[in-house]
């Protein structure tokens, strides 16, 4: 058979395959238009109004809330008073609040550092499809889980300043003297810094153990063929491939210790003597305990500022990296 006589069989079956194709993705957008037109597109709306809901009542409009607030001498059953930016600036011209913003920036960034290093370390060494392994992740996530309340009570006994206490009674073992962990100012702020690894850590290990399984185990193929050692491996395959869990963890984490309340108020509640101090224990204390709830509100905006800018910068970085 001739080029010409096959041609007229052969290519009318391709052309007509191809307007099957193009006839079946021209179908589905028609039963998209359709579907926009006969009032489905609000299922998914339908769906999410109950989360929506709740957001909006119980965290959009108390944020508007503050921002009102921030800008008002606020007076409970008298009226309020607006004060423009006086209250801004009386947190801004406090050295009490300096201190406190200081302290927070040391928390966050001890914190964030020693749970994501602690967590890579975790998740390195948990890497794997044992089933066993899967008992021992559940069981260092377990710090995640507990209530904060309850960890904070815990490591409070845990610091007990005498020589009987739990964690003097082990550096006795070792020959060293009891220590004041947190009564004491010298070591108040290391001794919150540690709780917080120590809770911050597992969240952390089982992102880094998701990211691990998306690094391509080729590279660490042919890097050990290449006579490259485990430290060099991690660094030069693992630590480059964990570039985006990087970014995404140094976010939570420097949030989780921008806003670090908890785990201060029950500890220490800023003692003593002021030295572990928060941003958020600061503001609960203007705001409850001295009724300055304008000046508390204009402390929480400002926190807020510092934090999105922080998410912004990062995000900024990332984009420029990955270009």
């Amino acid at each position: 058979m001739s080029l010409d006589q096959a041609g007229p069989a052969t290519v009318p079956a391709a052309a007509r395959k191809v307007r099957g194709r193009g006839r079946g993705s021209g179908e589905a957008a028609a039963r998209r238009v359709r579907s926009r037109r006969s009032g489905r597109w609000w299922m998914p709306w339908l769906f999410l109004a109950p989360a929506l809901v709740l957001f909006l009542y119980f965290k959009f409009i108390p944020m508007a809330n503050a921002l009102t607030m921030s800008f008002q001498d606020v007076q409970p059953y008298l009226g309020n008073k607006w004060v423009g930016t006086e209250n801004y600036s009386t947190v801004l011209g406090s050295t009490g609040f300096r201190e406190a913003a200081w302290h927070t920036v040391v928390l966050a960034a001890g914190q964030t550092a020693g749970s994501m290093a602690l967590g890579l370390v975790l998740a390195l060494l948990m890497e794997g499809q044992s089933r066993r392994l899967g008992f021992v992740r559940s069981a260092a996530f377990l710090p995640v889980v507990v209530p904060i309340a309850v960890v904070a009570e815990l490591w409070r006994i845990m610091y007990h300043p005498t020589g009987d206490g739990m964690l003097n009674s082990l550096l006795g073992l070792v020959g060293l003297g009891p220590s004041g962990f947190i009564n004491d100012p010298d070591t108040s702020m290391a001794s919150i810094m540690l709780t917080g690894v120590w809770r911050g850590a597992p969240y952390d290990m089982m992102i880094f153990l998701a990211g691990l399984a998306g690094v391509d185990r080729g590279l660490y193929e042919a890097a050990k063929v290449d006579g490259a050692s485990r430290w060099q491996r991690v660094w030069h395959v693992t630590v480059p491939g964990l570039r985006s869990v990087f970014s995404i963890l140094f976010i939570l984490a420097a949030i989780r210790g921008l806003r670090v309340f908890t785990e201060v108020f029950l500890l220490t509640n800023g003692g003593p003597d002021g030295s572990t101090e928060v941003v958020m224990t600061l503001i609960y204390k203007l705001g409850l305990e001295q009724n300055r709830l304008g000046v508390g509100a204009a402390g929480a905006v400002l926190l807020f500022v510092a934090t999105l800018i922080l998410t912004v910068v990062v995000q900024l970085l990332r984009r420029r990296e990955n270009k």
